[in-house]
């Protein structure tokens, strides 16, 4: 039996080898030459991995990473191209969805989420990159709910501990009334925290939180069969990362120096 590889490992080599031979110029971006080289870095040496490479290779054909041909000359197999689509990936592959576990491993920089928001975050990233968008909208939307109600929970725990009432929206069960609640707490306190933290909070928490819950709203409230676009979700999975920076940021505040 042959040896057990992650998928996501097969993936983020796939395109590791993808990256390279596209800057060696289109003449040179093969088939053959590309799953060869990626066989070859992965050591498969069985045919359930030699497969396992083959779906990924064509799943980037069916998400629209890649496309047939060089010119019309060479319109056929083996030769191919990246699609724009392919290009912004690559452009940003070691943070990009697209690499799960360049993703992962940015976000790991910017500090510890909780584990119900990461497993939501996880399967998220699943589904955007098995091409199921409106799916990993509500995963991505649920996993930001968490990140919001976690800061909540820290929030009305220290207005607690010092004698103080939360007031009604801060402990609503819904996000939109929690959200209201949250800001006007914070802005009640901006002269006690940092201008920067401040204004981070003032700028970015409302477009952050919008942009990734109305297009979560737009999944799970559809008008269309196609309520959301690869590039709006792609979008929210840019932003999580930010909005979880600010989050930790939010936390470490509320924790120490709210009063």
């Amino acid at each position: 039996m042959g040896k057990e590889i992650d998928g996501q490992i097969i993936r983020r080599v796939l395109l590791e080898v993808i990256s390279e031979t596209a800057n060696r110029g289109p003449g040179s971006f093969q088939q053959g030459s590309i799953l060869r080289e990626a066989s070859r870095r992965l050591d498969l040496h069985c045919l359930e991995l030699e497969e396992a490479l083959l779906t990924y290779w064509h799943d980037l054909f069916r998400s629209g990473h890649l496309s047939w041909g060089y010119n019309l000359s060479n319109p056929d197999p083996p030769f191919c191209h990246l699609t724009d689509q392919g290009r912004r990936t690559l452009k940003n592959l070691s943070r990009d969805p697209a690499n799960p576990d360049g993703y992962f491993e940015n976000l790991s920089k910017l500090g510890t989420i909780n584990p119900v928001t990461e497993s939501y975050l996880r399967e998220g990233l699943k589904t955007y990159n098995s091409d199921c968008f409106k799916a990993a909208a509500v995963m991505i939307g649920v996993a930001t709910e968490s990140l919001i109600l976690e800061l909540r929970d820290e929030l009305v725990k220290k207005i607690k501990s010092i004698g103080r009432t939360p007031s009604k929206d801060l402990e609503d069960w819904r996000i939109k009334k929690i959200l209201g609640g949250f800001k006007a707490e914070i802005d009640s306190h901006k002269n006690d925290m940092s201008r920067q933290l401040f204004e981070a909070v003032e700028s970015y928490w409302p477009a952050y939180t919008y942009q990734i819950r109305t297009t979560r709203n737009e999944a799970g409230h559809p008008v269309n069969i196609e309520p959301v676009t690869s590039e709006t979700v792609h979008a929210s999975l840019l932003v999580f990362p930010e909005l979880a920076k600010l989050a930790i940021n939010l936390k470490s505040w509320i924790t120490n120096e709210y009063k």
